[in-house]
């Protein structure tokens, strides 16, 4: 199982996007236990990113959702920033 730290901007991204959103919460803690058990799953559509954030990666909560994550090794990643597309590229 994956280990996860949480970057203080992604907490603050968290609270400032999601906030009081139930749904989008319930979403975003199904796709972290998904990501944690096993990040290869279809469902997550992982992918590395490009350009500027070429060290660092993505995975889909939902349709627009995503979680900008740097992979420190093959057991422990860094959430770096959530929010939708257009918010985190």
């Amino acid at each position: 199982m994956i280990k996860v730290e949480l970057h203080r901007s992604f907490v603050k991204s968290y609270r400032q996007r999601i906030g009081s959103n139930r749904k989008l919460s319930l979403q975003t803690e199904k796709r972290v236990i998904v990501f944690r058990k096993n990040r290869f799953d279809s469902i997550l559509k992982d992918h590395s990113l490009i350009g500027q954030q070429k060290d660092l990666r993505s995975f889909s909560v939902n349709g627009d959702f995503r979680i900008i994550y740097q992979l420190v090794s093959e057991d422990y990643a860094i959430f770096i920033n959530i929010g939708s597309h257009n918010q985190v590229y």
